[in-house]
């Protein structure tokens, strides 16, 4: 099982990252603030106007650390890498699978199956934690509902269906998303999924946790070998890591909107840590950003156990566990993929 390490986020603007012996350390106005030992870090988020020296890129490609490149709103820009490393025989049959539409539909059906599950599993605490306060009969039929869906998936295989049917889930879910609000109603208002640019705070701070869930999702499937874009649910398209959203269609619930969600009913955003922009934009504010952060790094360090391996773990090594489950599955070591499903 992989170590989990430390990710460093930068989102000083200004900041300048250098290498000094086997440190990482981060500047602010030529003053150190920050020093990390290299073998600390799994790798790098710059946010905005941050630098890397080149020797700092390149100690850090040596030693398997990703630095990533993002705006200050969490759209991923670039990524620097080492050598890519895996088994180019996996790699085969990922990419053969992907050019097949039975077999891609067989795989889109499980990441679809793991995001309808844990949907309902948002729905479900909700009704259990606030029932006086959100619209229990809605959500009640809505989660009966989702419980349907997830069984009709197991006997679909039709790609083309099992897009339309997690369309559907989506949209339902997103619908109900507002009534999950259940403090500061009148500062965090959702009407629907706005992105680039997201429209209103909330969208804001999904949109924000989506691009974590994205990097993370990434790192996970390169740590087992396997190629990030080239995906089975979502298709290929230039600039798109497709695996790397399937992946996250099981996660999105669980590590995305159920901390969105906390984070607004327990106060820990405030309506003046966002800014519009003229062109309607929301952006968080600095301080906003890094607390985001903190609260994201926090939730990766609470342990579950895995209901298919049966093993303790953090939140944030599900996604490698998944990935190498993946991988396992495409090697022909399992007869299915188990999505991870949210108890």
């Amino acid at each position: 099982m992989r170590k989990m390490l430390n990710t460093l986020y930068v989102t000083t603007q200004g900041a300048y990252l250098n290498k000094e012996g086997e440190a990482v350390v981060v500047n602010i106005e030529r003053e150190t603030k920050l020093r990390l030992p290299i073998h600390t870090l799994s790798s790098i988020v710059c946010f905005g106007q941050v630098t890397c020296s080149p020797f700092l890129l390149g100690h850090c490609a040596e030693n398997d650390v990703s630095v990533s490149f993002m705006t200050g709103y969490g759209k991923f820009l670039a990524r620097v890498q080492g050598p890519v490393s895996g088994n180019v025989l996996l790699r085969r049959t990922q990419y053969r699978q992907a050019d097949d539409p039975q077999a891609s539909g067989l795989l889109a059906r499980m990441f679809v199956l793991g995001k309808v599950s844990n949907c309902r599993a948002v729905l479900s605490r909700a009704l259990r934690d606030h029932a006086a306060k959100v619209p229990a009969e809605i959500m009640e039929r809505t989660v009966g509902q989702f419980s349907r869906v997830a069984r009709r998936l197991m006997h679909e295989e039709d790609l083309d269906n099992i897009r339309g049917i997690e369309g559907r889930v989506a949209n339902e879910y997103f619908a109900l998303f507002d009534e999950l609000i259940v403090a500061q109603k009148e500062d965090f208002v959702f009407a629907g999924r706005s992105r680039r640019p997201p429209l209103d705070r909330v969208n804001c701070l999904l949109s924000f946790l989506y691009s974590l869930l994205y990097h993370d999702a990434r790192s996970a499937l390169e740590a087992v070998g396997l190629d990030p874009a080239v995906g089975f649910l979502h298709r290929d398209r230039p600039g798109r890591l497709s695996l790397a959203l399937d992946l996250m269609e099981e996660f999105r619930p669980v590590l995305g909107d159920r901390l969105a969600l906390s984070l607004v009913n327990l106060g820990q955003v405030r309506k003046n840590g966002f800014n519009v922009t003229e062109s309607g934009a929301v952006l968080m504010d600095d301080s906003t950003r890094k607390m985001v952060l903190t609260e994201y790094q926090k939730r990766k360090q609470v342990e579950i156990e895995h209901p298919f391996i049966k093993e303790k773990m953090p939140l944030g090594m599900l996604m490698f566990a998944q990935a190498q489950l993946l991988s396992r599955y495409l090697r022909g070591d399992l007869d299915d993929y188990p999505p991870f499903i949210w108890r």
